[in-house]
């Protein structure tokens, strides 16, 4: 069998992988989480089209697939992991902590990066999760996390180690979580069938027209709620 790896899609899905680990290296070394941010927004882009790119160029692969996770590992779940732990070293705890305990939890937000890998493995052999999602996906939290360290360090939020640990291990559960979460898929293009899509779609244009950069993690925190009711419910299909 002939593989060829560097199709349009292939080197798409690259340029994630490129923009993951430049925003990793931005974080880790540089702690510059403002570049980082926009970086794995980047990353995200380049993750839809590929795919977007694999159907309509016809030519879609077993590697694809493959490199696809990979890449989306590194960008989703390295990444954000590597944002939370840059931030956790510049902000300051809000009560006092033993050195070394201190010194050992600056590392809990890796947990996003384990649990990422097992949501990236789950989904990739899950064959309920095409019209929703189970549990958050790694895209979501990674804009999510790397969103959160922006508007920490551009001054607009005030973080505490403890809510910086915190938030990485509710985020990190969410990615294995049980809970049916709707995707952006549209049964054609009309009303019925898709009143949540259409309805989130407009609370996300007045939010960015409000808010702009900013609203990104409320949205996904909005969308997680509003999953999470809906699920409870047993309303999702």
């Amino acid at each position: 069998m002939k593989i060829r790896l560097f199709t349009i899609p292939n080197l798409l899905t690259l340029s994630n992988l490129l923009c993951g680990s430049f925003a990793a290296v931005a974080a880790l070394k540089y702690n510059q989480l403002e570049v980082a941010f926009f970086l794995i927004i980047t990353a995200a882009v380049f993750d839809f089209f590929d795919g977007f790119a694999a159907r309509l160029l016809k030519c879609p692969s077993p590697i694809g697939v493959e490199l696809d996770s990979l890449a989306d590992m590194v960008s989703f779940g390295f990444a954000p992991a590597a944002v939370f732990y840059s931030l956790y070293g510049s902000s300051e705890a809000h009560f006092a902590w033993n050195a070394d305990v201190a010194a050992c939890a600056q590392y809990v937000p890796f947990i996003i990066t384990a649990f990422s890998a097992l949501r990236l493995a789950k989904f990739n052999i899950d064959d309920t999760q095409h019209t929703e999602f189970e549990g958050l996906t790694t895209t979501a939290n990674a804009m999510f996390c790397s969103s959160i360290g922006w508007l920490a360090v551009t001054g607009n939020i005030t973080l505490p180690r403890e809510m910086i640990l915190g938030l990485s291990v509710v985020m990190a559960f969410m990615l294995i979580s049980p809970v049916r979460m709707f995707a952006l898929k549209f049964k054609g293009f009309g009303w019925q069938g898709n009143e949540l899509r259409y309805s989130f779609i407009a609370f996300l244009v007045v939010l960015f027209a409000l808010l702009q950069w900013k609203a990104i993690p409320l949205a996904i925190l909005v969308y997680v709620a509003v999953s999470l009711v809906r699920w409870l419910r047993g309303a999702h299909n």
